[in-house]
Parts: structure tokens; C-alpha cells; sequence
């Protein structure tokens, strides 16, 4: 009796486990869909002609009548466009340099400090980062005119360190990497110490290898933030030529025609970037945000 019991129980259980599997495959299957959805549509949106898609608008509709390769023609130089594509790639061009200026100098600046703040106790070290976190608080528009009146003191408007600067430091991530380095063993230190490193020799040979998940995480999220970055720089450039891709694109829309069928093209393609950094990256990407989400 004892033993029937155990095995019904134990099909029931099975059962349920494999109901909730089910149920769960479902949902999930839908939330991705959801958040596919847009990007589905942009794509395919991308080889439809102007008409079409004032008409139909963004939808998943593979009507192969109605797609055509003329957007990226276009665009790449072809059928007349030699002049907007040299602007898109120039476009092109400055955000990749100003998306890896900004994750190099972000990612050093960030572990410098969230390392000083983590791995030495000293005094008012608690009162620092609690002004860290507060910033976090504080929305950018709060701080935009500040930040573009210092800018132009600086005598930094239409540069590029003028777009770099303010948000080098930023407070998410040096919060990211203090989280991480709160559950890295501190008897590391010692041990570098008793064998002769130096302070620096420790930071950069010891502890920055083990937080590879850390630099791969914070380098997927800062190059997104980098990369798609509208409002500031809009806000400090004044010559064309260094315009990034964001505000390129957002030139095709005029009073006077809205080209949405190029801004769509070149929006789909300027995803490729991010696309690649995610690939090189994604193997350390999950380690990275549950390590630094649990530890601390």
C-alpha cells in the first residue's frame, strides 16, 4: 500500500511538473514573440518601398511582390544615393569611434573606483557611495542644463569629449562592479601582498582577470547606451560632419518629406554592432549579471 501510494504520488508529481513546464514553454514562447515582434517588423519594413509602407505600416506581412532591395541600394550608393550613403557611413563611422571611446574610458574609470570602494575600508567610504547611488536617482533632464553650462565653460560644445565626459563615471556601473567585487575573497590582497605585488600589481594582475563577467556585462550595456545615445550629443554637436547615427537618421524626418523607408533601412542595419559586441560577449554576460545582481 505504502509503496502504491508512493508511486501515484510520484506520477502526480510528474505530471504537474510536466503541466507547469508546459505552461511556463507557452508563456515564455509568447514574451519572446512580443519582444521580437517590433524587430520582425522593422525588418521586414526595411525591403518595402515607401508606398507600401505608409499604407500597411510596420507589420509582419512577407508579401514578396511588394519587397524590394532599393532602401539598402540606396543607401550602400546605388540608384543615385552616393550622397546620403557617404553621410550614413560617415554617421556610422563617428559612433563606432565615440561608442568605443566611451565603453574603454567607462569600463576603466568604473572598476578604478567601485575597486577603491570595495576593497579598502576607509573613512567615509560608505558616505561616497551612497552619493554614487544617489545620482542614479537623479533623471538626466535634471542635470542637462548643468551639465551643458559646464560644457560650454569648458569650452568642450561640438567636441567630442564634450559628449564623453559627463556620463564616464557612470553610477550604475560602478555600482555593477562594486556588487561584484563585494563577493571576490579579500584574502587575495593578502596573499598578493605577502608574495611582493604592489597595490597596482594586484588590482591589474590579480583582480581584474577574475572580473572578466563584470567587463563583459557592463561592455554590452554601456556600448548599447553609447551606441544609441540621442538627446546629449544632439545637444553638444553643431557641425554635421560629427553627427553620430542616432541624429543622422533623425535628420531624414523634415517638415518637408520623411524618408521612413531609408530611416527604417538604416536603422535595422546600425543594430549590427550591437549585435556582434552581444556575440563576443555572451558568454560571460549571464555569469556577469547574476554574479553582480546576488553578491554584496
Amino acid at each position: 500500500m505504502a509503496m502504491n501510494k508512493e508511486k501515484s504520488g510520484a506520477k502526480v508529481g510528474g505530471t504537474k511538473r510536466v503541466v507547469l513546464t508546459v505552461i511556463g514553454t507557452a508563456v515564455f514562447a509568447v514574451l519572446s514573440f512580443l519582444i521580437a515582434f517590433p524587430l520582425l517588423a522593422g525588418l521586414v519594413a526595411s525591403f518595402r518601398p515607401g508606398v507600401e509602407l505608409i499604407r500597411k505600416g510596420l507589420a509582419i506581412n512577407l508579401d514578396v511582390r511588394t519587397m524590394t532591395l532599393d532602401n539598402y541600394i540606396y543607401l550602400f550608393g546605388g540608384n543615385g544615393g552616393a550622397q546620403d550613403s557617404a553621410k550614413y557611413f560617415m554617421w556610422f563611422r563617428n559612433s563606432l569611434f565615440l561608442t568605443f571611446i566611451t565603453v574603454v574610458g567607462t569600463l576603466v574609470m568604473c572598476y578604478f573606483i567601485a575597486y577603491g570602494l570595495s576593497m579598502y575600508d576607509f573613512k567615509l567610504q560608505g558616505l561616497l557611495f551612497f552619493l554614487v547611488i544617489a545620482t542614479m536617482m537623479v533623471p538626466f533632464e535634471i542635470l542637462m542644463l548643468p551639465l551643458y553650462q559646464e560644457i560650454i565653460k569648458l569650452n568642450l560644445i561640438n567636441t567630442t569629449w564634450g559628449v564623453i565626459l559627463p556620463g564616464l563615471c557612470g553610477a550604475s556601473t560602478i555600482f555593477f562592479f562594486r556588487q561584484y567585487m563585494q563577493g571576490l575573497p579579500k584574502e587575495l590582497l593578502d596573499a598578493g601582498r605577502i608574495d611582493g605585488a604592489s597595490e597596482y600589481g594586484i588590482c591589474l594582475k590579480i583582480m581584474l582577470p577574475i572580473t572578466k563577467p563584470a567587463f563583459a556585462s557592463m561592455a554590452i550595456l554601456t556600448s548599447m547606451g553609447a551606441w544609441n545615445n540621442l538627446l546629449w550629443p544632439m545637444l553638444v554637436y553643431r557641425d554635421a560632419n560629427k553627427f553620430t547615427l542616432p541624429i543622422g537618421l533623425n535628420t531624414l524626418l523634415t517638415p518637408y518629406g520623411n524618408n521612413y523607408d531609408v530611416l527604417i533601412a538604416g536603422s535595422m542595419f546600425s543594430i549590427i554592432p550591437v549585435l556582434i559586441v552581444f556575440l563576443m560577449f555572451q558568454s560571460y554576460f549571464v555569469d556577469g549579471m547574476t554574479a553582480g545582481a546576488v553578491k554584496g
